[in-house]
């Protein structure tokens, strides 16, 4: 399932290459991979889809390359072939879901879809035991009982912004979120000119340790109100810096220039800059996999 997986997130990512992508599209496509990556039945997450006016077109298309991965024999001497075939007709497909959605929609989409899911698990006590006889004779059909498991769960989102609207006495962390872009921008350009002194070979052990913990706790609140690209780019960053003032990492060009492009990918979602980001988006998180992977003979 893995591999199908990759498949389809490379065909996506592939697909929108082609396409000149606004910070908000990308974020959009970040989203649409992360659920593939995520779902725990692709088959029955594709079929939901399909029932979404928004994502319908694009699910039929990605459900016609599921069953060319899943049924049948795969001539893998086409294969290549078959996968730039692929990505070519998700093009049209992609382009059109991003006309129609914005990063909001599609995430209430894909939540919509996975409460759905969990909301049609038959729980435990269901299980086996649809009937219950009491002692009095009287029988008991619990099978159209629905249970609310979690009726009162929040995300962090929602409990960072009540916060805001309820306290009186703002704490640290509301004041961080109000301040968020010059908060998040604040330590973009020193630590770019410390990643050109690193590539001249110019280490400061402490600096590298309070910059990998000012992106660590930005990547952490940047999580919790949402911002998941930007997380994703600070916690790439911050690992990369531990890594470097352990020796673990060293920081050569390649390594360098994967680090900037992250902060590039920050600066652009953060301003909401209008332009084609995907290149530094790819690098950026094809470096996060390899530091996450350990596959550093790959990078250095």
């Amino acid at each position: 399932m893995e591999l199908i997986k990759q498949y389809i997130i490379q065909s996506i990512s592939a697909a929108s290459n082609n396409l000149r992508l606004s910070t908000e599209k990308i974020e959009v496509v970040a989203l649409l991979r992360e659920a593939i990556t995520k779902s725990d039945d692709l088959k029955v997450d594709l079929a939901e889809m399909k029932k979404v006016t928004e994502l319908s077109t694009l699910a039929i298309r990605l459900n016609e390359i599921y069953n060319y991965l899943t049924q049948g024999q795969i001539d893998l001497f086409k294969f290549s072939d078959k996968f730039k075939e692929h990505s070519q007709f998700l093009i049209k497909d992609l382009s059109h879901m991003l006309d129609m959605v914005n990063p909001a929609t599609i995430k209430n989409s894909l939540d919509k879809i996975r409460e759905k899911k969990k909301s049609e698990t038959p729980t435990p006590d269901v299980q086996g035991k649809k009937d219950i006889a009491p002692e009095n004779g009287i029988k008991i059909d619990l099978s159209k009982r629905k249970y609310d498991e979690e009726p009162f769960e929040k995300t962090e989102s929602e409990k960072i912004k009540e916060k805001l609207i309820l306290d009186e006495d703002k704490d640290d962390e509301a004041l961080f979120i109000q301040n968020f872009e010059s908060e998040i921008l604040k330590p973009i350009k020193p630590l770019d000119s410390m990643l050109k002194q690193l590539s001249k070979n110019e280490i400061n052990s402490d600096e590298v340790l309070n910059f990998a913990r000012v992106m660590q706790t930005n990547g952490e609140i940047s999580a919790k109100i949402g911002f998941e690209i930007i997380a994703s780019m600070h916690k790439i960053v911050s690992k990369a810096l531990f890594m470097i003032r352990t020796r673990d990492l060293m920081p050569g060009r390649e390594v360098i220039e994967a680090m900037r492009a992250c902060l590039i990918v920050i600066v652009a979602v953060v301003r909401g800059k209008e332009v084609d980001i995907t290149n530094y988006l790819n690098r950026a998180e094809e470096f996060g996999r390899k530091i996450q992977s350990n596959k550093l003979k790959d990078i250095i």
